[in-house]
């Protein structure tokens, strides 16, 4: 068999429609293969599946669980543990779903061998065959993922890869010395100038450029990371026909998902957001689709969150945790702009104020008294004010401005501002506090969070009456 070159690691050298990129040890990327795959044979688009190994120490932390289950070591913040437990969370409340098996890692894998073993399997079929149902590759992704999150595989073991090949029916002869030398050599330069090209996580898809960079009808290359792009891939795949779509965690056509017994029934759905997160914006108007389609209240909460931060600028002799989260915050900030319904001003707003839940406080209590009054006309009316008519929104009499257009009465609310509303908005920051919200916006059904607008087909159908 001829030695194996991986290809050159650009977003756009690829002669198909679309690249993927998963790393192993990735419970998104393991959740993400199954839907890319489905949304890739209802179109007959064929893709190019790379591995990319994470280097999640440099930008995460390391940790490593002793014998009885605890952490032994470990170099994580408090921050970076909440993230990385979350994100577990996550996943296995996705997995189950599925009947899939997602097991905390003991420790952060070195991937970069069964990295090989995939590079050795790409170059014993076209990207036609890759593509198809039960392809070697296809067989070879499922008997290296399933078991390892089952804690069955060992991803640092060449024999445990070589096993793998011979169990899925690929030629092996010459593996071993490929992976020992050129594969191996081959892989690391791939990895690097991948990283270099701004892959930074996985599952990344990238749409590849097309025609001439400068050409009248040429299109930029685009990068999606994570499987809540899916639907707006698969809109781009299909020529852009119909109205364009928003991030979703799309469930699975045979999904058995029962009403949940802890959904509100006489009471609303929780809704935390930051005013001035600029996600809180975009996750407006679905958010309201999804309760009026599931005929449930919302029961909004201001919290003051960690401000969106500015990317740092490229400094020479920066290290791969520094370059990436350089590279991950320009992302971020391109996507906000690409889901907005208009150019967001400035996505990196600092100031906090207390005047929007001073409002939010005092519209729930008309409510209460005077059916009329709506509080999700409110938060919207604030949305609106601060991103799409750039208005303030920390001034009381920015506020009063906002009840005044909506019609809710200003008698008694400068005194309520005073007393009565610090108390409620103290009570609301307490109570997010305990409940660990940082991320905006973030749902609730009973203490079963869920982090951003991406999980609304999932809160629909827990919701359902």
């Amino acid at each position: 068999m001829d030695t194996l070159i991986c290809p050159v690691a650009t977003s756009t050298d690829a002669k198909v429609p679309l690249i993927i990129y998963l790393d192993f040890k990735s419970p998104y990327a393991y959740l993400a293969v199954e839907p890319t795959r489905k949304m890739l044979a209802e179109l007959g688009v064929v893709a190019d599946w790379r591995p990319f190994v994470l280097d999640i120490g440099s930008y995460l932390g390391t940790a490593k669980l002793g014998k009885g289950g605890k952490v032994a070591e470990q170099s994580r913040s408090k921050e970076q543990w909440s993230g990385v437990k979350y994100a577990y969370f996550d996943c296995r409340r996705y997995a189950n779903l599925k009947g899939m098996t997602v097991r905390g890692t003991v420790k952060i894998w070195n991937t970069n061998l069964p990295a090989v073993g995939w590079w050795w399997v790409k170059q014993q079929e076209s990207l036609q065959q890759q593509c198809a149902s039960n392809s070697l590759m296809e067989k070879y992704i499922d008997a290296v993922y399933a078991p390892f999150w089952r804690r069955e595989f060992d991803a640092e073991d060449l024999d445990a890869v070589e096993q793998v090949l011979i169990d899925v029916g690929a030629n092996i002869e010459g593996f071993r010395d490929y992976a020992a030398g050129p594969g191996l050599h081959a892989n690391a330069q791939f990895q690097m100038d991948a990283f270099d090209s701004g892959i930074y996580g996985v599952p990344t898809y990238i749409l590849p450029s097309k025609g001439s960079a400068g050409a009248e009808n040429s299109v930029a290359a685009q990068k999606f990371f994570g499987r809540e792009h899916l639907p707006l891939i698969r809109w781009y795949l299909q020529g852009q026909v119909g109205e364009r779509p928003d991030v979703a965690y799309e469930l699975a056509d045979d999904a058995q998902i029962m009403a949940d017994p802890e959904a509100p029934v006489d009471s609303a759905l929780p809704v935390y957001i930051d005013v001035k997160a600029p996600q809180s914006y975009l996750a407006l108007a679905g958010t309201r689709a999804m309760a009026e389609q599931q005929n449930i209240a919302l029961d909004w909460h201001f919290f003051q969150g960690q401000p969106l931060r500015t990317p740092a600028v490229w400094e020479e002799g920066e290290d791969r945790g520094a370059m990436h989260r350089r590279i991950r915050g320009t992302y971020v900030g391109q996507d906000i702009q690409r889901y907005a319904p208009h150019k967001l001003k400035d996505l990196y707003v600092t100031g906090r104020s207390n005047a929007p839940a001073l409002g939010l406080a005092w519209v729930k209590a008309r409510a209460l008294q005077d059916l009329s009054v709506r509080v999700d006309n409110y938060v919207e009316a604030i949305l609106q004010r601060f991103w799409q008519q750039e208005q303030d929104i920390d001034s009381i009499a920015s506020i009063e401005d906002v009840l005044n257009h909506l019609g809710v009465t200003l008698d008694g609310f400068a005194e309520f501002a005073d007393s009565a509303g610090l108390a409620a908005v103290e009570t609301t920051a307490d109570k997010a506090e305990e409940l660990g919200v940082a991320v905006s916006p973030t749902y609730f059904i009973g203490t079963e969070p869920f982090q951003g607008r991406q999980h609304l087909p999932l809160l629909a159908a827990r919701l359902k009456p």
